[in-house]
């Protein structure tokens, strides 16, 4: 990878005497040893080798391939982004809030640059820039968009059936395609025309005849996708694996056209119904098939029963991540069966299924030796008798913990928590009232690869006696809780590699608290001050430029922008 990126014009000498080249092959080394998962431990050691020299930073802006913009400068061209990272093959512009229309900005990007990259995302912009990708289209000669195989238009304020024709047309290769949750449109009016109707169904008919090269395409919420047009995309995407369609309100589960369309796909490998009125038929159906799913979710799901599930849960061996959330019929018992289908998975949420408690919880430890990821928020855990001490087992596997807003969990599991799980990179307790500080503090000591701690509404708080030495929290959620500023101040010395801290609704935190916490954790991006009643709103302009690694600031209540500030500030950082 390193030599690919090699260039002959870049062999100045560093200091140390080592060519560009070397210096490219060291990085490459100390990037390929850092955990592929953690982005930000890999954009922090980027950030501090650009710090060394010039050289360095030249070298370091090569391993760069994805950006996100969020308040470009208008005295700073985006041509300059890409000069500066000359690999970029990911461009985020989901966050962008500048003053310049979306169209004129896509149409400055160099169409070089444009035609390297794979992945664009849009979302939550109130169009689809197609005057702009047009432009860039046309000054390369209709070649840039053969590179482009993501796009990510979700949430746009108003998707037109034009755009989508547009779409259609202009990226023939597109592999993944998010067209979600199209903004402003609450459901169908009274008073829309039939004619709109046709437009959209043709749009869509050419949207399934020219993207054959599909493997995944979200759809969640579009009101002009019916059963018809989606037996169609199935005909004519034979090689699609993931498929996003909740809330769709004219697509019928139980009917025979999606059940053969969903089923005909032998690719399958995701299938998302989010918050949809399926059938134990449609279960039942996708059981036949044996499709290689290694992802399913039902979140929100209605009108199933347990026979539907175990029915598909006993033919998808290579089932790799569950979401149930909200399948009250499930109780320890019947949970209990579904987790000998279950040795592949990797991850499960069961949240909101209140008939679960600890022997569900150890079920799935004992049945899923791979399981990295548990979500069981507004259970029952904590009822019913734990294993013995002496039988508790060792899972160095378990990465992450979502526990919150169970009331029942207290300390004596939650310490066993330290023996079980010494590889947990993230917990949530938030909302669990019957936990101690002095056990969160007992936890972080055992567990020494914690890097993000939720503790939201955390009752009678107190400062973790723990070593700050020992503490690697970069994420800390303390919202609503009764934190005040001296407490606030000794967090942020014994955790001083923060990267996001949220406060929101802690009302006994003020400006002095906040100053003095932004001061001591010089990596912090992120901030929620949201309803901290007693911060000054003058403290978000001094957090801008006291602390320039912020990227996102929830301000205080009653912040305003002014406009005379406006320019300089939110060029700097995105404002709430």
């Amino acid at each position: 990878m390193a030599g690919a990126m090699a260039s002959s014009s870049r062999k100045r000498m560093a200091v140390s005497g080592l060519p560009s080249d070397c210096w490219e092959l060291v990085i490459s080394k100390l990037l390929n040893d850092i955990d592929i998962d953690n982005v930000e431990e890999r954009k922090h050691y980027l950030e501090t080798l650009s710090l060394v020299s010039k050289q360095l930073l030249s070298i370091t802006n090569t391993f760069v391939y994805s950006f996100k913009l969020i308040n470009p400068s208008s005295s700073l061209p985006i041509s300059r982004i890409f000069n500066r990272f000359p690999n970029l093959t990911s461009l985020d512009l989901s966050t962008y809030r500048g003053r310049a229309d979306l169209n004129a900005l896509i149409s400055r990007i160099p169409p070089p640059s444009f035609s390297r990259l794979t992945s664009l995302n849009l979302s939550n912009n109130p169009i689809i820039p197609t005057l702009g990708l047009r432009s860039i289209i046309l000054k390369n000669n209709n070649n840039t968009s053969n590179s482009l195989t993501s796009l990510i238009c979700s949430n746009i304020a108003s998707l037109k059936f034009t755009d989508i024709t547009f779409i259609a047309d202009s990226f023939p290769f597109l592999q993944h395609l998010d067209i979600s949750f199209p903004g402003g449109r609450e459901g169908i009016s009274d008073d829309h025309h039939p004619e709109e109707d046709k437009d959209y169904n043709n749009a869509l008919n050419l949207l399934a005849q020219k993207l054959s090269q599909l493997r995944s395409i979200h759809l969640s919420a579009n009101f002009y996708v019916k059963d018809s047009w989606f037996l169609q995309l199935c005909i004519n995407c034979a090689f699609l694996q993931e498929v996003v369609v909740s809330q769709c309100p004219f697509i019928t589960h139980d009917n025979p056209y999606f059940i053969h369309s969903l089923t005909s796909l032998k690719r399958l490998t995701c299938i998302d119904l989010s918050f949809s009125c399926i059938t134990n038929l449609l279960l039942k159906s996708i059981a036949r098939a044996r499709l290689p799913l290694t992802k399913l979710v039902l979140q929100g799901c209605y009108n199933y029963t347990y026979y539907g599930i175990h029915c598909l849960l006993s033919k998808c061996p290579s089932l790799q991540h569950l979401d149930l959330q909200g399948a009250n019929f499930l109780n320890n018992k019947l949970f209990n069966k579904l987790c000998l289908f279950l040795a592949g998975l990797v991850s499960i949420n069961v949240s909101g299924c209140q008939g679960l408690g600890n022997s569900s919880f150890f079920a799935l430890l004992s049945n899923c030796p791979l399981l990295a990821e548990i979500r069981m928020e507004s259970t029952n855990i904590g009822i019913g008798p734990p294993p013995p001490v002496v039988d508790l087992a060792v899972y160095p596997q378990l990465k992450s913990l979502h526990l919150a807003c169970n009331t029942y969990l207290q300390d004596e599991q939650v310490s066993t928590f330290g023996f079980m799980f010494p590889s947990m990179q993230l917990i949530d307790l938030s909302f669990c009232k019957r936990i101690s500080d002095q056990c969160i503090a007992t936890l972080l000591k055992r567990c020494r690869k914690i890097r993000h701690l939720k503790l939201a509404c955390f009752p009678q708080f107190k400062v973790f006696s723990i070593n700050f030495e020992v503490c690697g929290l970069e994420v800390l959620n303390l919202s609503h809780s009764r934190i005040d500023d001296k407490e606030l101040y000794e967090i942020s010395k014994i955790c001083p590699r923060l990267l996001q801290l949220d406060l929101e609704h802690c009302y006994d935190v003020t400006e002095k608290g906040v100053r003095l916490a932004v001061e001591n954790c010089t990596r912090l991006k992120e901030i929620n001050l949201q309803y901290c009643h007693k911060v000054s709103t003058d403290i978000v302009s001094w957090m801008i430029f006291s602390r320039p690694s912020l990227r996102k600031i929830t301000a205080p209540p009653h912040f305003r922008l002014r406009d005379c500030d406006r320019k300089l500030l939110s060029e700097r950082c995105l404002i709430l």
